[in-house]
């Protein structure tokens, strides 16, 4: 199953900030007399996961931080050692930031435990701010899709290494909402996803 890849212009306002992805919904709110209508952004699911040093990992483990997403399993045969090489690229650029952080969901946590994902991380030479985490599989699909990162993720007995995935990176900024989705098969994505990291961390 193909991921389309999400492209969205900025008004002529705030064309040095970039879009926010997904639904909106518009709540009108009475305050002092006055009504209001607020604008509710999709946002990421509340989720718990292992990482690679068995530890736990939430949402407010990014508190104050944007991220980039992804998701992967260790013995994927196709798209995920191109994605792991680029996402290191972008991931080695910001080490040392403290305000930015990769997560790496596997799709396949019976095999990808803890010590397995620690494994890959050393190999692949992982800075620290980037979290390889396993979790409960129907939690881990639920978040890939349109409740949680736009992407996409499955069981499929006749794909490579027996899933099915997407290989989009999703950028979220620190109030959980989607700000850009892209394609981390290609190389030359990963100009756009620096350029657009910063524009994050240093305008909103």
């Amino acid at each position: 199953m193909a991921m389309a890849i999400v492209h969205a212009a900025c008004s002529s306002g705030e064309q040095e900030k970039l879009p926010i992805l997904g639904e909106k919904e518009y709540i009108t709110t009475v305050r002092e007399g006055v009504e209001h209508i607020d604008t509710v952004f999709h946002t990421v699911p509340q989720f718990r996961f292992l990482d690679q040093d068995s530890s736990w990992v939430t949402n407010e483990t990014f508190g104050g931080k944007i991220y980039l997403a992804d998701f992967f399993f260790t013995r994927c045969p196709t798209i995920c050692p191109i994605m792991s090489k680029n996402l290191l690229a972008i991931a080695r650029h910001f080490e040392g930031n403290e305000r930015f952080a990769v997560l790496s969901h596997t799709i396949d946590p019976k095999h990808d435990l803890p010590p397995v994902l620690k494994s890959y991380a050393d190999k692949l030479g992982a800075p620290p701010l980037w979290h390889f985490v396993n979790g409960p599989k129907e939690e881990v699909y639920r978040q890939a899709g349109q409740e949680g990162y736009f992407s996409f993720a499955q069981e499929d007995a006749d794909a490579p290494g027996g899933f099915n995935h997407s290989g989009a990176f999703t950028l979220v900024d620190e109030e959980r909402r989607v700000r850009g989705v892209y394609d981390g098969t290609l190389t030359d994505s990963i100009p756009k996803v620096i350029a657009d990291i910063e524009k994050l961390l240093d305008k909103g």
